[in-house]
């Protein structure tokens, strides 16, 4: 078989795959949608999204250049407006005067009632980079200038704060340049004071990186994190996230790859993260799944939303949110190239369990 024509079989098996779950007679997905085409954009790689719900619609944010790491890489923006997508715009780069500029990485939208938060990472590399983020009072027209967040605080680092009954908003952070550790940060002014807890972990010990916060109706946190130990690992809070419990590893199988998670309305969680099956290489993102939990410890598979037979594809760093009509929407990266929206009605999910790590097949 020729490349290009493996290449199309391998586009066509993944397309018959998308939006499907891993068992027969069941279809929660009720869009699934590229955010963008790439003709409509200057530059060739993307990665790491986010979304957040506004007054108008939606509004997603990426990173965007020549290849990660590469000083050109900005923050490009979409919009959401009576469901279609605008054309992206970029809204921050790494210029810091003086004609040096650094690339940028992993923005994180937040709607705070007032305004749209945008936190990104500037520098060149994730051991020394640092935090800024900016604001929009129109739903993402118009942005401020950036502002640089204090020495010790990075915001949050992949995936969306949270807002406590407290007034505080907890940010899931973490930190690469002593080994992978996870830490939270907190502001109650939305950025203008910062404080922060220390590392939860040991990177000797375990190695985890890019928290995603659930909210638990006992008022308990759950944090879930990326690991270097070939699963999702978690750790518990029961005041407000100043102090966690050791972690521990949960059975999700996991790449050592993003995910992300929200608690729905009714309570429940869901988790979006590869899976991996351990007859291939451990490392491939190439399936991308959801999951759902009453109690954020015992996980059923709910949707498969990618599965390509090509195991250096990849559909990656995922973020999720539920908005006010109870929908869940979901953005990734669709290998390095595009950014792809899925949104899923969670009244129609059917789940099965997850058993000895394995996700179910049809």
């Amino acid at each position: 078989m020729s490349k290009i024509a493996f290449f199309f079989l391998t586009i066509l098996i993944s397309a018959e795959c998308i939006g499907e779950n891993p068992f027969k007679g069941t279809n929660a997905i009720i869009t699934s949608e590229f955010i963008y085409q790439k003709d409509e954009v200057s530059f060739p790689s993307c990665h790491a999204s986010t979304i957040a719900e506004t007054a108008d619609g939606l509004i997603a944010a990426w990173f965007g250049g020549k290849e990660e790491r590469d000083p050109g890489v900005g923050i490009w923006i979409s919009r959401n407006l009576k469901g279609k997508w605008t054309t992206p715009a970029e809204v921050a780069n790494g210029v810091q005067g003086e004609g040096n500029r650094f690339p940028t990485w992993n923005p994180v939208l937040f709607n705070t009632g007032k305004e749209i938060m945008l936190f990104y990472k500037v520098g060149p590399n994730c051991s020394d980079w640092w935090g800024e983020y900016i604001t929009s009072p129109d739903n993402g027209i118009t942005w401020s200038k950036p502002v640089r967040l204090p020495k010790g605080i990075w915001g949050p680092i992949k995936n969306k704060p949270v807002m406590l009954s407290n007034g505080e908003l907890l940010c899931p952070s973490s930190t690469e340049y002593n080994g992978w550790q996870a830490h939270m940060e907190t502001t109650s002014d939305l950025g203008k004071t910062w404080s922060r807890t220390i590392d939860l972990n040991d990177s000797k010990d375990i190695s985890v990186i890019q928290p995603t916060v659930l909210i638990h109706p006992d008022g308990k946190l759950q944090i879930l994190c990326r690991s270097k130990s070939k699963v999702i690992v978690t750790s518990w809070s029961s005041d407000l996230g100043k102090t966690w419990s050791k972690f521990e590893l949960t059975s999700l199988p996991n790449p050592n790859s993003g995910i992300d998670a929200v608690t729905l309305n009714n309570g429940s969680n869901i988790l979006v993260y590869n899976h991996f099956n351990p007859k291939y290489d451990w490392r491939s993102r190439s399936i991308l799944n959801v999951a759902l939990s009453g109690d954020g410890i015992n996980w059923n598979c709910a949707v498969l939303l990618e599965n390509d037979p090509d195991l250096k594809a990849e559909y990656s760093y995922p973020a999720v949110i539920q908005t006010r009509d109870g929908l869940v929407h979901i953005t990734y990266t669709w290998n390095r190239k595009l950014i792809k929206h899925v949104v899923v009605d969670p009244s129609k999910l059917k789940t099965k369990p997850i058993t000895n790590g394995l996700w179910p097949e049809e």
